[in-house]
């Protein structure tokens, strides 16, 4: 369905804001952004309507804060309206329901009548011989209005009535809160040594949704979880969510600590557009010594061997910096063929301060197995039970390997006896290290008591 462009004129009356702005933006996790914007304004002394054009779409605007830099007790903020009917062809035909239109159709031609109404798909239209006309959307080729209504905006403006106490050109920093704007973390992480080292480094994605394009901006990352009130949204504006394609950049952040939070400011501007995604470096590439896991817990992989790589987030370890949650990718190189680098799994983690340990969940180990089954279980009363449990552990590797059975209990347990040395990790939790010879198999058993 295509239609004529039609040109018009629109004016806010009042004073305008100077584009020569600067930007500030500051994303957080959780779909949300500050957004501070500095432009150049002229006042006359008295009353003064200010329209500030530009703004996101989704700007919540009992969040705004407006302030004069260098006069700022010189201006009262008397009203402010946030004016978002924007300017689309279903809005400008219900602002022209029981008026004169024309309308040209594919096969039809012209027609010209009253618009009686335009929804389901259809335009219908009240002739001057009294006779309806239905034409629906996919026949029209263009529909002709005298002018634009009143009321329609172009683009999402925030509206002013301020009073100066004297004529003044200053700088206004306008201050807000918008979603539809978000970022996350990307690793991208390569096992090196035999599996025991990795090369990673990692890259910040800022999805923007919210309707506004932030040029030459200042950016800032937020990553910890900031309490916010959750209120259902009264309003929803149609928007296109197509993703450009990923600005590779080598500026980089530096990162600090921010109240109870932690802050990467990057070094440097940027241009963040409306419907995209940008991609910035987080940092360099950095080596850590890793631990593959192998873990057998029958509430997370059933009969499957789980494959893990653990390291500590220390400085000893070649990182030592507050790692914010996100996806890490692991490749391997593929030593014994063509030497390129072949993808072995994925997992998320969660914000990880420096110095403590992170397990990055990459799949099944093909060649390890496990069985487990309760051999017997008795009742010792009302409300206590005994039960026997046989895991065995299956190695079809070529080298011996080691196994962590993880075992979950509730209520009060004791273990009676056991095969292998186990730990109790706390109230609910056993595990069991065990090594399993090359092409062997090992059977694990144990006896708990429990009692509720």
């Amino acid at each position: 369905m295509k239609y004529l462009a039609f040109l018009f004129v629109f004016m806010i009356f009042g004073q305008v804001f100077s584009q020569d702005n600067t930007v500030s933006l500051t994303v957080y996790n959780d779909d949300l952004a500050v957004v501070k914007d500095v432009r150049i304004l002229e006042l006359d002394k008295g009353l003064n309507q200010i329209s500030f054009t530009d703004v996101a779409a989704y700007i919540d605007p009992t969040s705004v804060h407006v302030k004069s830099i260098k006069n700022p007790g010189a201006i009262k903020v008397l009203e402010q309206n946030f004016e978002y009917d924007l300017v689309s062809r279903d809005r400008i035909l219900e602002k022209y329901v029981d008026q004169e239109i024309s309308v040209v159709t594919k096969e039809s031609g012209f027609f010209e009548g009253l618009l009686l109404s335009a929804s389901g798909g259809t335009i219908v239209l009240k002739m001057q011989d009294e006779s309806i006309k239905m034409l629906s959307n996919e026949s029209i080729i263009s529909v002709d209005f005298p002018r634009l209504p009143e009321g329609l905006i172009t683009k999402p403006t925030l509206v002013w009535k301020l009073n100066s106490t004297k004529k003044i050109k200053d700088d206004m920093e306008v201050s807000y809160l918008t979603s539809g704007i978000d970022w996350h973390a990307e690793y991208v992480a390569v096992v090196m040594d035999n599996d025991r080292s990795i090369d990673m480094n990692s890259w910040v994605s800022i999805d923007n949704q919210s309707g506004a394009t932030y040029e030459n901006a200042r950016l800032k990352l937020v990553a910890g979880e900031v309490n916010r009130v959750r209120e259902e949204r009264v309003r929803a504006l149609a928007k296109s969510y197509a993703v450009s394609a990923n600005e590779m950049a080598a500026p980089q952040f530096e990162e600090r600590s921010f109240f109870e939070y932690h802050l990467y400011e990057l070094q440097g501007r940027t241009t963040v557009k409306d419907n995209q995604t940008k991609q910035i470096s987080l940092f360099e590439n950095a080596k850590a010594s890793v631990k593959k896991i192998y873990v057998f817990d029958e509430h997370k992989y059933r009969q499957d061997v789980g494959v893990n790589l653990e390291f500590k987030n220390s400085k000893e370890n070649g990182l030592g910096i507050p790692l914010p949650k996100g996806k890490v990718r692991v490749y391997k190189q593929d030593e014994k063929g063509d030497k390129s680098l072949e993808f072995i799994g994925e997992d998320l983690i969660d914000h990880t301060p420096k110095n403590e340990k992170v397990r990055i969940y990459l799949g099944n180990a093909f060649d390890l197995k496990a069985e487990r089954k309760v051999v017997s279980q008795k009742r010792l009363g009302e409300r206590a039970r005994e039960e026997s449990i046989e895991i065995k552990l299956r190695n079809h590797k070529e080298s011996d390997e080691k196994i962590l059975i993880v075992e979950h209990f509730w209520g009060n347990w004791t273990i009676k006896n056991a095969s292998h040395d186990y730990v109790k990790k706390d109230a609910f939790t056993m595990e069991f290290n065990v090594l399993v010879p090359a092409d062997k198999e090992v059977i694990v058993t144990y006896t708990v008591v429990r009692k509720w």
